[in-house]
């Protein structure tokens, strides 16, 4: 060593005593080049640095996949049928996607395990609902195999968005192989299922007994006959806008549905008399409710309704064009529908006078009938049905713009002393005029009386009113611009039993006078008061209600000309439990009604002070941190 830098030391001063530590100390690759002029010397002690870049083979990188997912679905599907209890399945659908699809997959027939004694039978106690983008075949999966660990799943309701819906048949087997407790279904817009899943459900889902299909241009007959056949639970069934859904379900429905009570069906384009025929016969004793809408069918529909409709008790016809006066004539005559409680007709131009009359004939047991939009009805058509309906206890006129003053009056007169409640809706055709009734004359039984945007009703006609009807509760006159303080007077004089539940919204021309004698006449019943858009109403009106309506619990004075007195005046009255206050577009109420509105918020459960501009946004977060319980709307 002390050679090769030219100076001399003794052979125990050597660097390195002994034999040389390498073989060819002059090697080239023993020194490290830091310039192009300076080579030095450096023993290799550790491994070099390297710069260049490192580049894995595709071996490295490739990552190993566990070795329980390299079995094949067939072996998966032989260890999970052999799992020995429902929670133990479910805690393996926890595991992966696959293995959750996978158990859905599985019917409860091909596990192989026996039932554990200490597990109970589904009673079907849970009930789902998906909705837009979470109605997906993986949820439908997932609710199939952990609802049977824990009661079963007894209701399910599947709604598609308006962009489509990932649920498809998949989904549906694998309801219906691990929910055989599913008693009510519900699917709405899935364009992406037909007939294959809905069939696995009546396979597997024997237990039904509500079935609603709603916009599902897949499922055809073919899988409604599976249904029917079944599922003999079947009691109510729903079906709307199914385009492939036709006669041939109708008869299967009625041939093995021997315990359907209820059924409804609208906007089906293959459904027509053949199918409503081979229904009504078969299920005569059985079917109670009935709803028929936008339906191809004709008189020959209702003749059979009004034969064999022996059980029905509520029953809704709407939007039937084809049917004519012979129609309804025929349904009755038929004699059939002597139970029938409750009946609607909506836009059926086939209501005439004649058939009316024949309808109050046949129907000898009908509480409740409901006509709208019945543009060929008329004042006699009322008058003799009222004659004939003895039982009638509610009746809603809406649209009919023929009957006119004297067939409302011909019709409170004639319906007997039954008749409990009475509503016109939009009906033009009511004119005031001068009617000489007979002076014994009255409907004592009458309880509730609603006109509403009924613009020909005015003073004249609830004068008669008022001396027919004596023990009104509830009234509404919504709407009725021509009514003034001098006509409803004598009616709230002439009230006997005191008046409940009052709605005057957009009488634009009551003041504060006829107000006032309500609460004076009527405060200690009175309960409901709405006054919204009456625009001569003021502070006088609540200080009237403050001081004589103790029982009161809903008021509207929405856009009245009420300030902040007026509400000081409601918050000191004595025993008041008002819950129900808006004050909607009240634009004189300030901040100064605060204190007033902390103290009414006592009681308060509901308070709306939309539009209100007059007060603070500071006030109104006042408001909202003082009153916990109450709903405000701003």
């Amino acid at each position: 060593m002390a050679k090769i830098f030219g100076f001399t030391l003794t052979e125990s001063e050597d660097f390195f005593p002994g034999a040389p530590i390498y073989p060819n100390p002059k090697d080239t690759s023993l020194f490290l080049s830091l310039d192009r002029r300076v080579d030095v010397y450096y023993p290799l002690r550790k491994r070099s640095r390297v710069s260049a870049p490192f580049v894995p083979s595709e071996e490295i990188l490739k990552k190993k996949e566990a070795s329980i997912e390299v079995l094949p679905d067939e072996c998966l599907f032989e260890i999970f049928r052999r799992l020995p209890d429902r929670e133990t399945r479910s805690l393996c659908a926890c595991v992966s996607k696959r293995w959750l699809m996978l158990l859905s997959s599985i019917s409860g027939n091909e596990f192989h395990s026996s039932k554990p004694k200490n597990e109970a039978e589904n009673d079907g106690c849970l009930s789902r609902n998906l909705e837009g983008k979470k109605a997906t075949d993986v949820r439908l999966a997932s609710i199939a195999v952990g609802t049977a660990s824990c009661g079963g799943l007894g209701k399910l309701s599947i709604r598609g968005g308006n962009h489509g819906c990932e649920v498809t048949n998949v989904g549906l087997k694998a309801v219906a192989y691990g929910c055989p407790s599913l008693k009510a279904i519900s699917l709405w817009n899935l364009s992406s299922t037909g007939d294959e899943g809905l069939i696995e459900i009546a396979k597997g889902c024997r237990l039904l007994e509500k079935l609603d299909l709603c916009q599902c241009p897949g499922i055809s007959n073919k899988a409604l006959l599976e249904l029917a056949k079944n599922c003999p639970n079947l009691t109510d069934i729903t079906i709307e806008s199914c385009a492939n859904i036709g006669n041939e379900s109708l008869q299967a429905i009625g041939q093995y549905c021997s315990n359907l009570k209820s059924i409804s069906i609208r906007d089906c384009p293959l459904i027509g008399d053949q199918g409503i025929v081979s229904l009504f016969s078969s299920t005569s004793y059985t079917l109670s409710k009935v709803k028929l809408q936008s339906l191809n069918v004709t008189d020959v529909s209702l003749a059979v309704i009004g034969h064999y409709g022996r059980a029905v008790t509520d029953l809704m016809l709407t939007g039937l064009t084809n049917v004519t006066e012979r129609g309804f004539w025929a349904m009755g005559n038929g004699h059939g529908l002597q139970k029938l409680q409750s009946f609607t007709l909506v836009s059926c131009h086939g209501v005439t006078d004649v058939g009316l009359q024949s309808i109050g004939k046949g129907c000898p047991n009908l509480r409740k009938f409901c006509l709208r939009k019945c543009s060929f009805l008329s004042d006699k058509g009322m008058i003799s049905f009222a004659q004939a309906a003895t039982s009638i206890k509610n009746l809603q006129l809406e649209e009919c713009h023929r009957i006119t003053q004297l067939g409302l009056f011909g019709t409170i007169l004639n319906c007997g002393a039954k008749l409990k409640a009475l509503s016109l809706v939009h009906c033009l055709g009511i004119k005031d005029s001068s009617l000489n009734l007979p002076s014994a004359s009255s409907c004592k039984s009458l309880q509730s009386l609603s006109i509403s945007n009924c613009p020909g009703f005015g003073n004249a006609s609830l004068s008669l009113l008022s001396k027919l009807c004596p023990q009104l509760q509830h009234v509404d006159l919504s709407g009725l611009n021509g009514i003034t303080d001098s006509g409803l007077l004598p009616l709230f004089k002439n009230c006997e039993a005191g008046l409940v539940k009052v709605n005057l919204s957009g009488c634009m021309n009551l003041t504060d006078k006829v107000i006032t004698s309500l609460t004076k006449l009527h405060g200690w019943t009175l309960e409901l008061l709405n006054l919204d858009g009456c625009l001569k109403i003021t502070d006088s009106s609540l200080v009237a209600i403050a001081e004589n309506c103790p029982l009161l619990n809903d008021l509207n004075v929405s856009k009245c000309r009420i300030t902040d007195f007026g509400v000081a005046a409601l918050a000191q009255a004595n025993q008041f439990n008002l819950q129900i206050l808006s004050m909607f577009g009240c634009s004189a109420l300030t901040d100064k009604s605060l204190l007033a509105l902390v103290k009414l918020g006592d009681s308060l459960l509901g308070l709306n002070l939309k539009h209100c501009n007059s007060i603070s946004t500071t006030s109104m977060e006042l408001l909202l941190a003082q009153l916990h319980r109450c709903n405000i709307l701003y």
